[in-house]
């Protein structure tokens, strides 16, 4: 498993603690940035991570603002991408087991960080339950205008 993550400066502290949690765990990750609490841009961060999942060469990504709901707003405009904004555990879980979700999103200013390392564990562990839920997914991703 490999994990894009990355947040703006709003996230940046959050996404710190997450770095920790996912080395602790052994799962493999790059930081996409930031590297401080010094204002960027949204997002710049949320595409780089997004276009690193739709591409394939990460299996999913994180990412963390102020709130989470700019970086899922951008996140998803990348084609192949299915952000969820999760502020609680059990949105990660069936964010993943009914949508597949590849991008999680959370906000520094909304959660802290137990729950933020308990989202992410649900969300990491929980696999995609297919069935009905794979037609639904098709329809999501056929959604171009």
């Amino acid at each position: 498993m490999l994990v894009a993550i990355g947040s703006d400066h709003g996230g940046f502290r959050l996404k710190e603690e997450i770095k920790l949690f996912l080395n602790e765990n052994g799962i493999a990750f790059r930081d996409f940035g930031t590297n401080s609490t010094e204002s960027v841009d949204y997002p710049d961060v949320s595409r780089a991570v997004a276009q690193a999942v739709s591409g394939g060469q990460y299996d999913r990504g994180i990412i963390v603002c102020g709130t989470g709901v700019g970086v899922s707003i951008a996140a998803n405009k990348v084609k192949g991408i299915r952000a969820a904004l999760c502020h609680d555990v059990y949105s990660a879980e069936m964010s993943r087991a009914h949508n597949n979700a590849n991008v999680l999103t959370m906000g520094e200013r909304v959660i802290g960080f137990g729950l933020a390392r308990a989202i992410v564990a649900k969300w990491m562990s929980t696999e995609f339950e297919g069935g009905r839920h794979a037609r639904r997914v098709a329809m999501i991703d056929a959604l171009v205008e």
